[in-house]
């Protein structure tokens, strides 16, 4: 198994630190950030665009409290499709893109082709979107539903020691 410091092959210890810190505290004032990884201001700065323009650093965004917002109704879809050809996927994949209550999509190699994870009001909502949404998207032939009772574990960016 590929250690994280060789999956992460071009870059050095300073932009590691980098990467751990915004991932932390995003709105880190660069010199915060130098102060933090020991590097002077510029040096840093330099490295944050090097990262930007790389896309290493994809962007910012403000993380929101889904509870808070009162979308606590979580459910894992298991989704199978009619078809998998590049065509159909591609269709698939566009219009998942467009459903601001799906928070992920990943195809996956196994006896179903892809998971979605959702974020809704409650189920009453969850149960209409499964309907009206979900199994209108391209290709679908079928889906099961997994809802979760509590997240154990959500991290936006593991670390990268």
């Amino acid at each position: 198994m590929k250690s994280k410091s060789s999956r992460l092959s071009g870059l050095d210890a300073f932009d590691q630190a980098i990467l751990v810190a915004l991932a932390e505290d995003g709105r880190m004032s660069v010199t915060d950030l130098a102060a933090r990884i020991g590097l002077s201001k510029s040096p840093t700065q330099a490295r944050v665009r090097r990262l930007e323009a790389t896309g290493v650093i994809m962007g910012y965004r403000a993380l929101l409290d889904p509870i808070l917002l009162g979308l606590d109704h979580v459910a894992f879809v298991e989704v199978r499709l009619s078809d998998t050809r590049e065509a159909a996927l591609k269709a698939f994949n566009e219009a998942v893109q467009q459903v601001a209550e799906i928070e992920q999509a990943h195809m996956i190699a196994g006896n179903f082709d892809y998971l979605l994870k959702i974020r809704t009001r409650n189920m009453a909502q969850y149960r209409a979107f499964l309907g009206d949404v979900i199994s209108t998207l391209p290709f679908v032939a079928s889906t099961s539903t997994f809802v979760a009772m509590e997240a154990v574990k959500e991290v936006m960016l593991p670390g990268i020691d």
